[in-house]
């Protein structure tokens, strides 16, 4: 992973009421949330981002009510079809 640094105002993390480990998290899944939702990167990449699988990135998109049907046609497929090869292969072992 790579690392980014934010400047924040003093005393933010008091604000919003969070340890700074809980606030970094909490804006890593507001980034991946609005990227995945503006079409900027696939689930999979902003799950990573969030730091959880993609079905808990599924289940918090719906807590957000962000869509997770915002995807080209062409990535939906490749996606499934990944997810599949994924499940085939559990289920093989």
């Amino acid at each position: 992973m790579e690392e980014l640094k934010i400047k924040y105002p003093a005393g933010f993390e008091n604000a919003v009421q969070m340890t700074k480990d809980e606030m970094e998290q909490h804006i890593r899944l507001m980034a991946a949330l609005k990227m995945f939702e503006l079409g900027k990167v696939s689930a999979g990449k902003a799950a990573e981002l969030a730091g959880m699988s993609r079905l808990d990135f599924f289940e918090t998109c719906s807590r957000y009510r962000v869509s997770v049907f915002n995807y080209p046609p062409e990535e939906l497929e490749l996606e499934l079809e990944q997810d599949l090869e994924r499940l085939w292969e559990a289920i093989a072992n």
